[in-house]
This record gives structure tokens, C-alpha cells and sequence, in this order.
């Protein structure tokens, strides 16, 4: 699977759905990508997720305006990354 991995490997860093509910204000959690790859046909979310060990939940945190159903051969996502 070809991918770009930019020169360090951060671990991922998820906290409650992109969500940290603290004195009744929600924060919203911003991604930032490490690592891309370009989707190829027959990939779906959960065949990426499992290629780079992913779950889904972490992989659609990364990408969080992906739609699953309408990935595209060629589409660059995110396969590592971090939330800040």
C-alpha cells in the first residue's frame, strides 16, 4: 500500500469522541495528520482501518469529514495523526 509518512511516527491521542465535556462546555478536538494514504479501488474504511491498526472510530477522528460511503480511488486520508 503506498502512503507518505512525514519523518516521525506520533501516537495517536483520542479522547471521548472528539468531545471533552468539562463544566458543561464540549471542546472539539483537531486533528492533525502524520501519515496519508491514497485510497485504491475495493478499500472501504474498515479495510484501511485494519491495514494501518486502526479502529474505525480512530480512523474517522482523523478524517472527520470523511464519508464512508463516498471514498474515491485516489482520495488522500489520514492513517496516523494526533488530536489537539
Amino acid at each position: 500500500m503506498p502512503f507518505l509518512a512525514i519523518t516521525r511516527k506520533l501516537s495517536l491521542l483520542f479522547i471521548n469522541h472528539n468531545m471533552d465535556v468539562g463544566h458543561g462546555k464540549a471542546k472539539a478536538f483537531t486533528p492533525t495528520c502524520v501519515s496519508i494514504y491514497g485510497q485504491q479501488e475495493g478499500d472501504t474504511c474498515f479495510s484501511i482501518s485494519q491495514a494501518f491498526n486502526l479502529t474505525v472510530d480512530a480512523f474517522l477522528q482523523l478524517n472527520p469529514n470523511l464519508n464512508c460511503d463516498k471514498i474515491f480511488v485516489g482520495e488522500w486520508l489520514c492513517v496516523n495523526g494526533f488530536l489537539t
